[in-house]
């Protein structure tokens, strides 16, 4: 099993036939993707990679019966392609791009929620269902199939650890990266609650940063209330000083919201396993999941 994404999904790209959309479709389409289709305005009845090209994502999921769709479109424009996968009825949409305008982000995002369809990112690696499919940017050769789930805010540690867990012999059901910006669909929260009811998901390592309160919540209202499975929690950014951004938009602490300490604290009381560096998440991943620990990241 696994969460969100499988081989049987089928996934339309928009912004296909750009440099982006391009390149990452061909990756998607290698690692085993069931890609069926792409949308660029203006271009409908062409074909690009092998794929046909549509206007818009109505008529690509009327013809193609798309599930999923991969957004690599610049940002100024990312906001209304959201809105028009949701509008069009497709269950679940990873938005790529980064730079979104905050403001913009707002409509998107209760457009997304009114609609009743799930929003990953933006500016996110996207998703892998390791041995299955992926929509987004996670490299292709990292994953390695198992029982460890990985929720994420950062892109480049979602990386290190799936590379870590792979090298000791580890392997992932679905690997999440949700994205860094204050504005963001679906939370630490909705994933793990859909790891906890996923059989095949027997460990979950949790990657947070400074910055806003999503992962107090997920401690509060998701692993301390009977989440039954291993957490394997990471914070970074532990030495960033207050009130300034560091790398990701959401990541900055306001007042005493938001810092490393309150974010491991929330973690720990929940029963969490708290982690210093990677190579200690991977060691617990392991032991977690009948790895033996000595094997980890060697």
């Amino acid at each position: 099993m696994s969460i969100l994404l499988t081989r049987e999904s089928r996934v339309i790209v928009q912004g296909l036939t750009g440099r982006e959309g391009s390149f990452h479709t061909e990756q998607m389409k290698a690692y085993g993707t069931n890609v069926v289709a792409g949308v660029s305005p203006g271009k409908a009845g062409t074909t690009h990679l092998g794929l046909p090209v549509f206007d818009t994502v109505a008529q690509a999921k009327l013809k193609t019966g798309a599930d999923v769709s991969g957004i690599f479109v610049p940002a100024p424009f990312a906001a209304d392609a959201i809105m028009e996968a949701a509008a069009a009825g497709i269950g679940l949409i990873v938005c790529i791009t980064e730079g979104i305008p905050l403001y913009d982000m707002v409509r998107a995002r209760a457009f997304v929620v009114d609609a009743g369809v799930k929003l990953i990112g933006p500016n996110c690696p996207g998703l892998a269902t390791s041995g299955e499919a992926k929509v987004g940017i996670i490299p292709n050769h990292i994953t390695t199939a198992g029982s460890v789930g990985i929720v994420s805010r950062s892109g480049t540690l979602t990386y290190e650890v799936i590379q870590g867990l792979s090298q000791a012999g580890v392997g992932q059901t679905t690997s999440v990266g949700i994205g860094g910006d204050p504005i963001l669909g679906l939370s630490f929260s909705e994933v793990l609650r859909l790891f906890k009811d996923d059989s095949a998901t027997r460990a979950v390592v949790m990657i947070g940063e400074i910055g806003g309160s999503d992962e107090e919540a997920a401690a509060e209202q998701v692993i301390g209330r009977g989440f039954g499975k291993p957490v394997i929690g990471f914070i970074s950014g532990r030495t960033a000083p207050p009130g300034k951004r560091m790398g990701h938009a959401g990541a900055i602490i306001s007042g005493n919201t938001g810092t490393a300490a309150s974010k491991l604290q929330a973690l720990t009381r929940a029963g969490a396993q708290v982690c210093d560096t990677i190579e200690e998440v991977v060691a617990a991943a392991g032991a977690a999941v009948g790895q033996p620990s000595s094997a980890a990241h060697r």
